[in-house]
């Protein structure tokens, strides 16, 4: 560990000065207490003044020295000038020091938190000057009772690049596997001005992004034209129109369609299978040899049945 030396010395180091090696340890002890360690040695500040280095073993203070500088005059003894604690070479040092409001991140805000912008803010632009937005320009003439700013096209531009590349933009995987974007969905609701194009609100309450800003090209599975197939049982009363092609026909060409299933008369309804006809309420089978199939007489549930043609 050794002290810094400036970049232009003076060849020699005036003697009484180099020698007061304990004066400055006591001034540095004063200063500091038990935290003053080894001499590091000296270096000379002028033709009557040199400084002398001590290592610092304070907590947090890897690498620092205390410089104790003492000085003399012509024909008398060195006093001590200045007391400091300073860096070496490969001393432990705190960041460079940034203001407050450019150390904020998004979500560090709490509730009383103030967080002013700047007069001069590059985002922001003053209402009443002309822009490139129409919905700026619109209030250029609400002098004294609009806002005072909005948003430039520096600033516009710069949310746009956020929340193009954020979790509601068209690179998350819920909206690669979406069935459709945000753009065509009955719940965007697109934003004002220039940004119109790109950007809008979702307005379902069953998703993650309801409330929040999302591109036209995001989406999800809660889109609103998302239809599924009604399920078997959900489906109205089908009409099956086949027995009725079976059924015979009289010699103008109708067919009575009492006691079919769905037909005028409330009588149940009886099926032609491979082995006759197949009364669906009871359950009974009528067997046939492919002739004419039976009459009245003898299907019970089929009244009014005709020989076929």
């Amino acid at each position: 560990m050794t002290a810094p030396s400036p970049s232009s010395q003076p060849q020699t180091v005036d003697p009484a000065t180099a020698a007061a090696v304990e004066l400055a340890r006591a001034a540095a002890v004063e200063m500091a207490g038990s935290d003053v360690g080894e001499h590091l040695g000296v270096h000379p500040e002028g033709e009557l003044a040199a400084t002398h280095a001590f290592a610092a073993s304070l907590p947090g203070y890897v690498g620092w020295f205390w410089a104790v500088t003492v000085v003399r005059a012509p024909d008398c003894e060195p006093t001590v000038a200045e007391v400091v604690l300073l860096p070496g070479e490969n001393s432990l040092r705190a960041p460079e020091w940034v203001p407050w409001s450019q150390r904020v991140q998004a979500g560090d805000l709490s509730p009383g938190d103030l967080l002013p912008t700047a007069p001069d803010d590059p985002r922001l632009a003053p209402a009443y000057l002309l822009s490139d937005d129409p919905q700026v320009e619109q209030v250029s003439f609400e002098l004294g009772l609009g806002r005072v700013r909005v948003l430039s096209r520096l600033g516009r531009l710069e949310a746009a690049e956020r929340w193009f590349a954020g979790s509601h933009g068209p690179d998350n995987p819920m909206a690669k596997q979406a069935p459709g974007n945000c753009g065509t969905c009955g719940f965007f609701l697109p934003l004002a001005g220039s940004l119109q194009a790109a950007f809008g609100v979702c307005g379902n309450e069953v998703v993650e992004a309801d409330g929040q800003v999302v591109s036209v090209e995001y989406g999800c599975g809660a889109h609103s034209e998302v239809v599924l197939e009604p399920a078997a049982d959900e489906l109205g009363e089908v009409f099956e129109d086949d027995l009725i092609d079976l059924l015979p026909r009289d010699s103008d060409g109708s067919q009575d369609l009492d006691g079919v299933e769905g037909g005028p008369s409330a009588e149940p309804a009886a099926e032609l299978g491979e082995q006759g006809l197949v009364d669906v309420e009871a359950g009974a089978v009528q067997e046939f040899d492919g002739g004419d199939p039976p009459d009245a007489g003898q299907a019970e549930h089929q009244p009014g049945a005709a020989d076929r043609d």
